[in-house]
């Protein structure tokens, strides 16, 4: 298996992970769970946003949930935040829709991690490309990014 950006990121810093393919005509989260044998809600899918000041955000949550955008917006301190358009995802952080991994993006947006994680001893990630994930403890993973854990999806998720 070829290591992705974000892997040898990682392997610099000597923060462990264990990388994992799939099918990668798989798009859906729930899916690629399944595949990789483990519960959604320790599968998480990377999401990028904008705010209505421009600044870009990115918020990592279970396959399993929904972004709720007023308390992204709430948690990030600005007045609104909207998805970016897909076309917009790849020249801004150098990976494309399915393949996106909080870690290794070209610039460093502020992140933040759904509080779930926070009782997880590991989760999944996008490893940076399509087919591709990689598991890692969520404490390693807000330390690399300089995540904040939040309240990021809608009460009853």
């Amino acid at each position: 298996m070829d290591k992705t950006n974000a892997m040898r990121l990682l392997d610099r810093k000597k923060i462990g992970y264990e990388a994992f393919s799939y099918d990668a005509s798989m798009t859906d989260g729930e899916q690629v769970a399944e595949a990789l044998g483990e519960p959604p809600e320790q599968v998480f899918k990377t999401l990028v946003t904008v705010s209505d000041k421009g600044e870009h955000l990115v918020f990592v949550l279970p396959v399993c949930a929904s972004l709720d955008l007023k308390k992204a917006a709430r948690t990030a301190g600005v007045k609104s935040v909207s998805m970016i358009k897909q076309r917009e995802l790849e020249p801004l952080t150098g990976y494309i829709h399915g393949g996106c991994s909080p870690v290794g993006m070209k610039k460093h947006f502020r992140t933040f991690v759904h509080e779930s994680a926070k009782q997880l001893r590991f989760l999944f990630v996008s490893a940076g490309r399509v087919g591709m994930q990689m598991c890692l403890s969520p404490a390693d993973l807000v330390s690399f990014t300089g995540a904040l854990f939040a309240d990021l999806t809608a009460a009853n998720e």
